[in-house]
């Protein structure tokens, strides 16, 4: 910071201790000229709550209780606004909260972000106007709007695919290899990722969780030479995997 001319703000400086096993306790705490930093449960960075745990429940109440504000908001002039004006402010003003930064969620049960998924169907119910008791996913399929988890994991893989076309960060780079056959066989021309040993408790690694979804996507689809071909028929695949089946 110094080299760049850049200057701690000690008033917002937050320390977090993300400990390797929940047992251990670190009792750490870092002073900063006058002042004394101790650790703290949740932090915010770039907007995201990460709470010491990577439960990441703190920002789920904070993304859903932000997009229950703007649903509130739209809800009030909804009488005024046709369904395509509504649709335009809910993609803008809540379903792209839903998107930020959510390939983070990657690996959480389905509890977890509940709340969001109940954001995302208050969302196209007030599109359509329909009652709160509504059926949702007719109105997900007539907006061609992936359901949340399908959201996760569409994020997820298109890293994976930025990897293999050479687009990804370097630091993405060493979490995913390719899988190389030790010796000539049908698989090794598939495109596939290598799986690295499942371990108790690492189900959630981007690492272990990525690869597996990625060898389950049909081989036309993992072979699909540019971003956007790969991105439409992803979608396609998700929107029938969760929506049509």
């Amino acid at each position: 910071m110094k080299e760049h001319h850049l200057q701690l703000n000690l008033s917002k400086t937050e320390l977090l201790v993300l400990p390797g096993k929940q047992a251990i306790l670190h009792n750490i705490s870092i002073k900063l000229e006058s002042l004394s930093v101790a650790p703290t449960k949740v932090v915010r960075n770039l907007g995201v709550m990460v709470d010491d745990q990577l439960t990441f429940a703190d920002h789920v109440t904070a993304v859903a209780r932000s997009c229950r504000f703007s649903l509130f908001n739209i809800r009030k002039i909804r009488p005024y606004l046709t369904q395509h004006a509504t649709q335009l402010l809910v993609q803008t003003l809540v379903i792209s909260r839903l998107d930020y930064c959510n390939a983070l969620l990657t690996g959480l049960p389905a509890c977890a972000v509940r709340p969001l998924q109940m954001i995302q169907n208050a969302a196209a119910r007030l599109v359509f106007n329909q009652p709160k008791r509504a059926h949702v996913t007719p109105l997900l399929v007539e907006l061609h709007w992936l359901p949340l988890a399908a959201r996760i994991k569409f994020k997820s893989l298109m890293m994976a695919f930025r990897v293999f076309t050479g687009s990804a960060p370097i630091y993405l780079n060493r979490l995913l290899k390719p899988y190389v056959s030790a010796r000539p066989l049908r698989s090794s021309k598939e495109r596939q990722l290598t799986r690295p040993t499942p371990r108790t408790g690492q189900s959630r690694l981007f690492s272990s969780l990525i690869p597996r979804w990625w060898n389950e996507l049909p081989s036309t689809i993992r072979a699909t030479e540019t971003l956007s071909a790969f991105k439409k028929s992803l979608k396609t695949q998700l929107f029938r995997e969760y929506l049509l089946h």
